[in-house]
């Protein structure tokens, strides 16, 4: 049976795939892997499944009518294996994630810790990075991305939650420079940008017209870690535009002011991806749906910075026109 069965997987991610080298991405194997996987289903069956070129693939008479022969079939037992993964009270292995260092360590890890406390025989290998992993490379079957996603025909997506943004300065930038008003009046102030790879995420905010612009601050310095910019805007290094979550921490502890709420501050998407696969297995399945249920409200709890209080308003504060074009920006800490 093993050996009638060898084989099909391949060929059936092949046709789906378009490639040879697309199917063995899927499927984490080498190209060569798949290729001579085919060729002795091919030997064994006695038929031409592919007709191959240098510059293409496409299957014969005989390995369309396979193919769909073989995707019943796949899908039976995809349907059998869910089936008795359903029934099952705990989920069994490791999962391995990653996600991004300060939105993960906050967010996410409390909701996988709680999970592995619900199921004792699952191991979770969290990874906390900012840089976009290779997940089928890396072998991860989950991972976090905030942010436009590009396309891909390896990876699959699911909207996990929308993350509020705010502008904020401390409020010794603000008595100094003014606070600005409108997305024009920010070209006259420092800022504190997230950069990473070489590419600045770009702040773009709404007018009350409904108007989207991107403010041309001059950005004085640039890290590829919310906490150091956060930390930055805290010693007076400019503007910085941070996520609600973490910039309201800062407020009520009084060193952050709101410039831009999230009213006005576009906000970001944050998203689940996971490797392609026609079956997903019930420890992906159980991470995935605890961290949809989890962190909306985590998210949504802390979308809108509070108000300043009433400290925070009688700091003196000077009209940011005549301010701005007297003053120098500030010199990075």
């Amino acid at each position: 049976m093993s050996d009638r069965l060898h084989g099909i997987s391949a060929f059936v991610e092949a046709v789906e795939a378009g490639s040879f080298a697309l199917a063995a991405q899927r499927m984490r194997l080498t190209r060569s892997a798949v290729g001579k996987s085919i060729a002795r289903l091919e030997q064994r069956l006695g038929v031409r499944l592919f007709q191959r070129t240098t510059r293409s693939q496409s299957l014969t008479e005989d390995g369309q009518a396979y193919y769909e022969r073989c995707v019943r079939a796949l899908a039976e037992l995809d349907a059998g294996v869910s089936a008795l993964d359903s029934g099952k009270c705990e989920a069994v292995g490791r999962l391995r994630i990653s996600v991004p260092v300060l939105f993960g360590r906050h967010c996410v890890a409390p909701v996988l810790l709680a999970l592995a406390r619900r199921h004792p025989r699952m191991t979770i290998e969290m990874s906390f990075s900012d840089q976009v992993v290779d997940l089928v490379e890396d072998k991860f079957d989950l991972a976090i991305r905030i942010g436009s996603l590009p396309d891909s025909a390896t990876l699959v997506a699911r909207r996990l939650a929308t993350q509020a943004m705010s502008i904020c300065a401390a409020p010794s930038y603000l008595a100094e420079y003014g606070k600005p008003v409108s997305a024009a009046e920010m070209s006259r102030h420092a800022g504190i940008a997230y950069g990473r790879s070489g590419r600045l995420e770009p702040w773009k905010v709404r007018d009350c017209a409904g108007e989207v612009h991107e403010p041309k601050v001059n950005i004085r310095l640039v890290f590829d870690d919310l906490q150091a910019i956060a930390d930055a805007a805290v010693a007076g290094a400019g503007l910085a535009w941070l996520p609600c979550w973490l910039m309201s921490k800062h407020a009520r502890a009084g060193e952050l002011s709101l410039v831009m709420d999230s009213e006005s501050v576009l906000p970001t998407e944050i998203y689940l991806v996971w490797p392609q696969s026609r079956y997903l297995p019930a420890k992906t399945r159980l991470a995935i749906d605890a961290l949809v249920a989890e962190i909306p409200g985590m998210v949504g709890k802390m979308q809108r910075p509070p108000a300043q209080t009433a400290a925070d308003e009688k700091q003196p504060t000077l009209p940011a026109p005549r301010i701005a074009r007297q003053k120098t920006l500030p010199a990075p800490p």
